[in-house]
Parts: C-alpha cells; structure tokens; sequence
C-alpha cells in the first residue's frame, strides 16, 4: 500500500461498508454549499477555463495573505511537486516522507540523496547543509506525512538560511498545513525574502475534503513563478476545480469549526490510544496519529482491523519505517470511538 485510500482492493474481505482510516480527510467533509457551486458551473465545461487563471489565482492570494504574482497552481499538490522537481538538479529527502518526492524526482532521472530525520523525527539541519549543492531542490513536508510534526519555527529560519545561501532551493509541502495548531504561518514567516529560492505548496484535497477535484496551490518568488509558467502544462486545472477553488476559501465558518473540531478529536484520540501498553503513540501536530507496533507487525494488524470493517494505514512502505509501523486519521467521534474499542480488543489478544 503506497498511498491511502485504496478501499476497493480491500472490500471484498468485509461485508460492509468501510470505514477509511488509511486517508486523512477533514471528517466534517467538504463546505456547505459547494455542491451547488459545482452543478451550477457545469455549462462552463463547453468553454475552456481562463488559461492564466486570473480570477482562481487572486481568490487563492487572498486566502494565503500573498500577492497574485507569487501564486502557483496544480493538478493537486503533486503536480506542483513534479514542476519544481524539474527544475532541479538534485532532489534531498528527508526520510521517512511522502513517496512521490523521490518517486517523481526518480521518473525525472534526478540523482536523490536521503537524509534520515533524527530519532525524534526532528531535521537533521547539519547533515542537509553538508549535503546541499547549488541547484539542489529539498523537500519537507510541514507537517511530514507520516510522522505528524510541524517544523520548528527557529530550525525552519536557520534551514532556509542554509539552503539560500548555498543556492539551493527548498519546498515545503504544507498539504495539512490548516490542521495545525497555530504557531507561525510559513507564508508570513518568509514574506520579507520574497519566497527567494523557496516554494510553499498546500491543497484542497486534505482540509477541505476535495480529493477528486485536484486542486493544488501556493506561494513561491515571482523567479520561479515565470520558470514554473515556461514547463508546466496549459489548462491543468478543470472548470469544476476553478469554481470550488472560487468558493472554498471564502467560508470562514468552515474554516475555524474544522479547525477546533480536528483539536479536540486529535487531543481525544492520543490520550485514548497512549493508555495502551502493546504500541507507542507519536505526538502528531495535524489530522492522522504515527503508531509503532510493540507486540504485532504492520499485517496482522492491518487484517485484523481490516475484519471489523476498518483500513488503516501500513508503512513499511514509507522509506525509514519497518513492519512495526501504522498510521491511523482522526475522523468524527463515532468512528474514533470505534477504532479505539478495536484497539482495545487487540490490546487483549
């Protein structure tokens, strides 16, 4: 399992409907009122949409606090990790992390160089200065998929100033950056550099529950932008992700409840699952819990869950982790409940 997600390779083993923890997807679903937004637009899919995407790129200006010049926009994050990818001479990763940073950087024939994160999934600032090169691209996910933790504000300034200043560059995937609770915004954080030599990529597909609609955005300097425009593919947005992108961003409301609802199930959920003796719970800043297997491998348990209508996540799959790890989302208090009482029957076995 490379992604999450997948519940139709697995529903034949349950006779039932599935519940997807292997995904982590706001549990409140998409915002009010979008369906109609989208029913409405379709007469726009006889026309192609606006090949500069004027009106989608001020919208998401808006919404990240920065300036229409300095706004990217993908076929979902992916696709903006794949055009700074080209850019690149050579790809870093710290591991573990998302598979597609090397996985793209890889189908591109981009040498890449692993840098593990330290022990406590914090970055290993010294090894990735002695590794960078000029032309170089780092990739960080902010929060990292599947550990769960944030960069450190003071280690996030000191890594960008190492990265800059080897003429290197250096993309933070923010994908469940809304998830977070609130200690500094990397937009803001780097607004006075001009984003020089740096991306910052989040997307519709996590918070706002839009996994379909493939709608990636975000910030980088105005250099990049116009590197970006000369590789990336024209109309790679469709009328039905430009009209939800035209919306979403507007409904505070949604915006602040996701927010506190995600607090407070995240805050349930680690204080439930830490009473377990039989697994280590990692602390996690967004929407999904890391899980180290003291007793079991990934397999008997995936099955296990699996045979009470649940998929989790496996992460062997992810570089730097064994058999011995699971990641688990945080969903609605019903469902959680549910995981936990699974848990719990597991803790006896």
């Amino acid at each position: 399992m490379e992604h999450g997600g997948d519940l139709l390779s697995y529903e034949k083993y349950y006779d039932g409907e599935l519940i997807d923890y292997s995904s982590n997807i706001n549990p409140l679903g998409p915002p009010k009122g979008l369906e109609k937004v989208l029913i409405d637009g379709f007469k726009n899919i006889q026309s192609y949409p606006d090949i500069k995407y004027r009106r989608l790129k001020k919208s998401i200006a808006n919404y990240l606090s920065c300036s229409e010049n300095n706004t990217i926009i993908g076929n979902g994050a992916v696709e903006l990790i794949d055009n700074f990818i080209i850019l690149a001479n050579r790809v870093l990763v710290s591991t573990p992390s998302f598979s597609e940073y090397e996985k793209r950087a890889i189908i591109h024939g981009k040498e890449v160089i692993r840098i593990p994160y330290n022990l406590d999934f914090t970055i290993d600032i010294l090894t990735i200065g002695n590794k960078i090169q000029k032309g170089d691209l780092i990739i960080l996910g902010n929060p990292n998929n599947p550990t769960g933790l944030r960069i450190d504000k003071i280690e996030l300034i000191m890594l960008y100033n190492v990265i800059n200043k080897s003429g290197a560059y250096l993309l933070l995937d923010e994908a469940f950056f809304e998830f977070c609770p609130i200690d500094y915004d990397s937009i803001e954080l780097f607004r006075q550099t001009n984003y020089e030599n740096l991306g910052i990529i989040r997307a519709a597909t996590k918070f706002f529950a839009l996994p379909g609609i493939r709608l990636g955005y975000g910030c980088t300097s105005i250099e990049l932008v116009e590197k970006i425009s000369k590789i990336e593919l024209p109309w790679s947005i469709n009328s039905f992700a430009e009209a939800a992108g035209n919306f979403i961003f507007s409904d505070k409301g949604y915006i602040e409840e996701s927010k506190r609802y995600v607090e407070k199930e995240r805050q349930y959920m680690h204080k439930e699952l830490s009473k377990l003796s039989n697994i280590k719970v990692f602390l996690t800043e967004t929407n999904y819990i890391l899980i180290k297997l003291l007793k079991w491998d990934e397999e008997y348990v995936f099955n296990f869950f699996l045979k009470r209508g649940i998929v989790i996540r496996k992460c062997s799959s992810f570089i730097g982790l064994n058999h011995h790890y699971i990641r688990v989302a945080i969903k609605n208090r019903e469902n959680n409940k549910r995981l936990i009482e699974i848990f719990n029957e597991l803790e006896c076995m």
